[in-house]
């Protein structure tokens, strides 16, 4: 149990590691949409960086256009294992948080088994279909001043969903500790987990159920009043 927990917490310690990093391309990726506007929107900018594209080079504006959508997907695709980690995605699961903490951990598990890691494998087989034939087919940005080698950035698909995997494997290896295991390693992986609301969170949800229900309860309670006046 000791081993697994550890090669949970590497697996872990991987795809959050490579989330935080890839945030950071949030601040090149505000820097080219602002150069990308003004070298477009204002004249002295525009004719300028035009008169490249008529002397043969590469479109700084298609280039730019083409870079935006490029930052946008990896740090799109490669955040999620961390999103997934930190139980940043949604939750339609209303029924769910009813439910003790060791059948929610059941449900988890079996719902990666059954659902996530199928899927993940489908994912993972039609997204190297993408980059390999983008790869060989010499794909490139649908302009001609565009960027290409587009099959580099169709494998950040393949490789997101591989990190993915590794933050599924991770929450189900920390799960099987804490339904599997006894005492304070199970506890270490129960605290391990995000997956569960904190007791605050669950205290919250609860007072707002209750006055939901005390304001169902009056206004049903005035209205019967009003009827039989």
């Amino acid at each position: 149990m000791e081993a697994l927990l550890k090669l949970a917490d590497g697996f872990d310690r991987f795809s959050s590691w490579i989330g935080r990093m890839v945030g950071w391309l949030m601040l090149p990726l505000i820097f080219t949409i602002m150069f990308d506007v003004i070298t477009r929107k204002i004249d002295a900018t525009r004719l300028y960086f035009a008169e490249w594209t008529a002397q043969g080079f590469y479109s700084v504006s298609t280039i730019l256009q083409d870079l935006q959508w490029h930052y946008h997907a990896i740090i799109l695709m490669l955040t999620f294992g961390f999103g997934y980690m930190a139980n940043a995605h949604v939750r339609v699961d209303i029924f769910r948080e009813q439910l003790g903490r060791r059948t929610q951990g059941w449900m988890e598990f079996w719902m990666l088994i059954i659902m996530a890691i199928p899927f993940l494998f489908v994912l993972l087989s039609f997204s190297w279909d993408l980059m390999s034939l983008a790869y060989h087919q010499g794909e490139g940005s649908e302009s001609m001043t565009g960027i290409n080698q587009r099959w580099i950035i169709k494998n950040v698909m393949w490789v997101g969903f591989a990190i993915l995997f590794i933050a599924v494997l991770a929450t189900m290896s920390r799960l099987w500790v804490m339904l599997k295991g006894s005492g304070e390693i199970s506890e270490r992986a129960a605290r391990s987990l995000s997956i569960f609301p904190n007791d605050e969170e669950l205290a919250e949800a609860r007072r707002i159920a209750e006055e939901l229900i005390r304001k169902e309860a009056e206004a049903a309670k005035n209205k019967n009043t009003s009827m039989g006046a």
